[in-house]
């Protein structure tokens, strides 16, 4: 469904910077071929290498397999806009765009939340891991995280598109980013925004209770063993805990920052632009998760 009077989005960018885009542009480009060479490093490893067939793998290697096709949804529309005098999207791709680019982030979220369950069943129930953790099970996790994501992001997705638009249709952002696109539309949002407010909400603080009660419960089993043992254990969480934390903080600046109302839309328009996370922050995770060495307690 196009919207009416509307049958392309201008997307803004950056093209405020000038001569200093090109600087970004490489920036851009560098980070995302390190992102697609390295999480595709970590998919081949994992599923050639008979070492590392393990449960904790498996969810590393979905993980990898999804902030590629996240980082993929967003960045080549940006590094097309820095080359471009002016950045445009079909309207069905634009809804596409946004709607992968949430799904993705949500389902990355979902997995971490996975992983935690992981490291929480192989430290609290050592002996009873493999027959806890088998293939069927982990296939059953995952679908769960694809689930989950589809059921917390298709709803804004479907009132986004219900919308009518008809004009202005230049997105304050370098891609179809939710926030930016639902200002656009001709009618009411009020609702909308309570709407995106609580999936949102959803989204976060079930994950994000998933991930908390898993290291409640491993640090009241830690508290029980040897200082060897706690040590060994610690290594085995530590690269998904600092994962973890580098995630939800820039994933709760951006729900933050979108929620404050006292910025001007310049400002705002700035602020958005910290979603660079599909490079900053998974730069980051992407070196922490292949650089670290994580040892298996089990």
């Amino acid at each position: 469904m196009e919207p009416d009077g509307v049958t392309f989005f201008i997307l803004q960018g950056l093209s405020s910077l000038g001569e200093k885009q090109m600087i970004l542009f490489v920036i851009l480009l560098l980070g995302y071929i390190v992102i697609l060479g390295g999480n595709s490093m970590i998919i081949f490893v994992t599923l050639t290498d008979p070492k590392l067939d393990s449960p904790m793998y498996f969810f590393l290697a979905n993980l990898a397999f999804v902030e590629m096709v996240y980082t993929t949804t967003t960045v080549p529309t940006m590094l097309s806009g820095f080359l471009s005098e002016v950045s445009t999207i079909s309207v069905p791709g634009c809804f596409l765009q946004m709607h992968f680019f949430m799904q993705l982030g949500v389902t990355g979220l979902a997995i971490l939340s996975v992983m935690a369950y992981d490291r929480y069943v192989a430290i609290c129930n050592p002996l009873h891991y493999i027959s806890i953790m088998t293939r069927p099970v982990q296939l059953l996790l995952i679908t769960g995280a694809w689930t989950f994501s589809a059921v917390c992001t298709l709803p804004a997705t479907i009132i986004v598109i219900n919308k009518p638009y008809c004009g202005p249709n230049v997105v304050a952002h370098g891609w179809c980013d939710l926030f930016p696109v639902r200002q656009l539309a001709c009618a009411d949002i009020t609702l909308d925004s309570i709407i995106f407010v609580c999936l949102g909400l959803v989204s976060l603080l079930t994950t994000g209770g998933l991930i908390l009660t898993s290291y409640v419960l491993i640090g009241v089993s830690l508290s029980r063993m040897a200082v060897t043992q706690r040590l060994k254990a610690f290594r085995t969480c530590s690269a998904h805990l600092t994962v973890v934390t580098i995630t939800y903080s820039s994933a709760s600046f951006v729900y933050i920052s979108h929620r404050v109302g006292n910025f001007s839309a310049e400002v705002r328009h700035k602020y958005s632009f910290r979603r660079l996370d599909p490079l900053k922050v998974r730069c980051v995770k992407l070196e922490i998760f292949t650089i670290k060495d994580v040892n298996k307690v089990h």
